[in-house]
């Protein structure tokens, strides 16, 4: 006489946007492929939008049924706004949840949308795991945003172990904590890239070196400096006489001001700059195996390009703190700041020192990130073993602002 059934575990994966969808593709396809798991679906935020392209259409193209869509209004151009968002997805995901009933909720990285799910489901006692946790970008709200997760989260899926042991400090048991590397990086291994030629064609341009891909995002913990910055990053790359395909800022305060931007230079110079809504996963990673360098905010220029091999000109000070490669060129936003480090990035003898660059987000290079990381979703302890967080206490005395300090003679 066999047993009762017994029901496959529900792992829920929110995603908000191309971006992360990129990175938890093969996660959500590891965890399709397995008998014991149901995975379930959710697409919010630029996912749902025109203006960047409707791309929960990928996702059902992939294969994937999405269980469920959550509108929020976006794009939010103000500090309000934002928090408007925030509140108006913390409703719809709280009905969600309670309809999908998973017994895990999966999040990537640290987006602000993010925060509506994680806290629904941290009220509805869910275990969340996130990935990419522990990282820095302290000139973005990001950086709070991903710490408050982590506070929130059961399972940790950092991307390095220096952000493990962050994790860990921030007082999360290391039992909990798996630094696998980055799962984005799992597609490098066994995708068809397009050639060169390929890609040209669907991009509708000749890719006449120099030629970039750019992504510029606001700097969100600063106040009205995208208009300002972006115009710098464009003069430079007139300065340097390097062509550009354009991918679009982020929905947050100031992205439309800089998407707008953007879209007037590419039509003032079609045939060597062009934006473009969605360019998808395989002609993303197209562009870093046949362009010459990435120039922006990204924090792909840091996760995705070193596997290429292909120098990063980052900008500014929203990836500051950012574990980073050899291939990383850390410059200021000013057009000669820029432009410098434009030069250098193009430069023969810097590329050249660039062929045995190690990715520090790589993990174990055989594209097993997204199943490591499935099996120990499939194998978690479930219950109040999970759900109640000790605090893992750092070992050794502690530094505070207000110790008493020695008499200074």
């Amino acid at each position: 006489m066999e047993g009762p059934e017994i029901a496959a575990r529900r792992i829920c994966v929110v995603t908000t946007s191309r971006a992360d969808y990129g990175l938890l593709c093969g996660l959500m396809r590891a965890i399709y492929e397995d008998d014991d798991l149901e995975l379930q679906v959710v697409v919010t935020g630029m996912h749902l939008t025109p203006e960047f392209g409707l791309t929960y259409r990928d996702i059902q193209e992939d294969g994937f049924t999405i269980d469920r869509k959550v509108e929020l209004p976006l794009p939010a151009e103000s500090d309000a706004a934002v928090s408007k968002v925030i509140g108006i997805g913390l409703v719809a995901f709280a009905d969600v949840l309670d309809q999908l009933r998973p017994d895990i909720v999966v999040v990537l990285g640290d987006r602000y949308e993010l925060l509506s799910p994680v806290i629904a489901a941290f009220v509805a006692r869910i275990p969340i795991a996130h990935i990419h946790g522990g990282e820095t970008s302290q000139g973005a709200l990001d950086e709070g945003v991903r710490h408050a997760i982590t506070k929130m989260a059961a399972l940790h899926f950092p991307a390095t172990k220096a952000y493990a042991q962050r994790i860990v400090q921030m007082g999360e048991d290391p039992a909990t904590v798996f630094a696998y590397g980055a799962p984005g990086l799992d597609a490098l291994h066994g995708m068809h890239l397009l050639t060169r030629e390929e890609l040209a064609s669907l991009l509708g341009r000749e890719l006449e070196s120099p030629v970039a891909i750019v992504t510029y995002h606001p700097v969100t913990l600063e106040r009205d400096t995208a208009g300002g910055q972006i115009e710098n990053l464009l003069a430079a790359l007139l300065l340097e006489g390097v062509g550009a395909v354009f991918t679009k800022s982020n929905a947050d305060a100031q992205g439309t001001l800089i998407n707008e931007r953007i879209a007037a230079f590419c039509r003032e110079r079609p045939s060597r700059y062009g934006l473009y809504d969605n360019l998808g996963r395989t002609a993303y990673l197209s562009c870093l195996q046949h362009l010459d360098l990435v120039i922006g905010n990204s924090s792909s220029g840091l996760i995705e390009a070193p596997s290429f091999h292909l120098p990063t000109v980052n900008i500014g000070d929203r990836q500051l703190g950012r574990v980073k490669a050899e291939s990383v060129l850390d410059v200021g936003s000013s057009t000669g700041e820029i432009a410098a480090g434009i030069r250098q990035a193009l430069s023969r003898g810097w590329r050249a020192s660039l062929k045995g660059v190690e990715n520090p987000y790589a993990g174990p290079l055989d594209g097993s990130v997204s199943v490591r990381i499935k099996d120990q979703l499939k194998d978690a302890e479930l219950g109040e073993r999970l759900l109640k967080k000790r605090f893992h206490d750092a070992p050794g005395p502690l530094a505070c602002s207000n110790a008493p300090r020695k008499a200074v003679r």
